[in-house]
């Protein structure tokens, strides 16, 4: 068993000192472990006795590294530690930050609530000028992270040579040699915040002054050359919401990429990195939402001012199926009162200018008995306009579901 598991083994038992003593052997063997750091913070604390400034160093070493990495589980971890710490150090007002900073990435974190209560009490008893409530603490710990410890596999070259170094490591000295990252290894992450977008590109040896990250309202690309020859693209296209590319920022570092991307919207959280909305769409609903809004307007006081209509294919617009019917049955009253014999020439004439298609199924409808009426205009109605039936006996049966046509698709209204 190694001395992380040992260490764990002992937190797990509740031998505390025993877990500083393994996690301190398993962080010499690997200094920028940030788990071994957290569990180690976390023993400390639980010491006899406790050592809360070593736990509070532990916490902002493991919050650096896990914020290089761009490990968001581990960076909230590591901030809860160290909120854990400034509680049992009585820098009250620097914990509550912490806290907060904690709830902001992560708010249905469980401890939260319990650790929120203690700190309420502790914040009743204190006058407001109390400088235990202080806030000197910063999101990001100003602290220096232990190096990674170097293996030597290789003998020294017996002479070394400045002509025989290859071209490209000449070129791009601050290019790592021999490190770069093979592109099936290359990985992103994420998280954000209220106000940013954090995107992590883990790739090694990016060669700072090759690489090209353009940065759109809408879009991220991240460019530069590989050891083959070739090029690396990683685009998000288009971004799950707007940003802000003049405030926002990109670090080309030895191990990674690091981009913030300030949202243009504060406090809208992202649920994906990208968007299933075509960029197209979105630009047509900025740049066209006046003329929307006109056009809704105007229909609906269009609509306000006008009888119910229903779904139709007539060229000239929906139909006011009600008033059809209610005029409709006023000329036939009229024609069998006055004893037409030209009725239906008559009849013609209220359609004049209209859809022939329509003129048809009015007079249709005009001539119908009761049963085939209610069930033209039940079919029709149910139907959203997609099927017209004159059997009563079939419609009266139940709804008559949409029927599209075929390569379209029905939608609610």
């Amino acid at each position: 068993m190694d001395q992380a598991a040992k260490g764990t083994a002992s937190l797990n038992s509740k031998d505390f000192s025993a877990a500083v003593a393994h996690y301190t052997e398993a962080i010499a063997v690997n200094p920028q472990a940030v788990d071994y750091y957290i569990k180690r913070s976390t023993a400390y604390t639980r010491i006899t006795p406790p050592d809360y400034a070593a736990a509070l160093t532990d916490a902002e070493i493991a919050l650096t590294l896990a914020s290089n990495r761009g490990k968001r589980e581990l960076i909230i971890q590591a901030q809860l530690r160290r909120a854990i710490a400034l509680f049992s150090l009585e820098r009250y007002g620097d914990a509550k930050a912490c806290f907060d900073w904690v709830k902001e990435m992560k708010s249905d974190e469980k401890s939260l609530q319990i650790w929120g209560m203690k700190l309420d009490n502790k914040l009743k008893t204190l006058p407001g000028d109390d400088e235990k409530m202080r806030v000197i603490v910063k999101r990001m710990p100003g602290v220096q992270v232990p190096p990674q410890r170097i293996q030597k596999t290789e003998a020294p070259s017996q002479s070394p040579e400045p002509a025989k170094a290859p071209l490209n490591e000449v070129e791009q000295p601050n290019k790592p040699v021999g490190v770069q990252t093979p592109v099936n290894k290359i990985r992103h992450e994420w998280y954000q915040t209220q106000d940013t977008v954090v995107v992590s590109l883990f790739a090694k040896g990016v060669p700072k002054e090759k690489a090209t990250i353009d940065m759109q309202p809408r879009s991220l690309t991240v460019s530069f050359p590989l050891a083959t020859g070739s090029d690396y693209d990683f685009s998000l296209d288009p971004l799950y919401g707007r940003i802000d590319p003049a405030t926002s920022t990109a670090k080309v570092m030895a191990t990674k990429v690091d981009i913030t991307l300030k949202k243009c919207t504060a406090g809208e959280m992202w649920p994906a990195l990208e968007s299933n909305q075509p960029v197209d769409a979105d630009h047509k609903e900025e740049k066209g939402g006046s003329d929307e809004a006109v056009k809704r307007a105007v229909l609906a006081d269009a609509a306000v001012n006008s009888g119910p209509s229903y779904p139709t294919s007539s060229k000239s617009g929906p139909k006011n199926w009600d008033k059809v019917a209610d005029d409709l049955t006023k000329k036939t009253k009229k024609e069998k009162k006055e004893g037409e014999e030209g009725g239906d020439d008559g009849l013609d004439d209220d359609f004049d200018g209209g859809d022939p298609v329509n003129g048809f199924f009015q007079q249709l409808y005009s001539r119908a008995d009761p049963d085939t009426r209610r069930a033209m205009m039940k079919s029709y109605q149910e139907s959203n306009g997609t099927a017209l039936s004159t059997n009563w006996a079939e419609v009266g049966k139940g709804k008559v579901e949409t029927q599209p046509p075929d390569g379209m698709e029905a939608k609610p209204w």
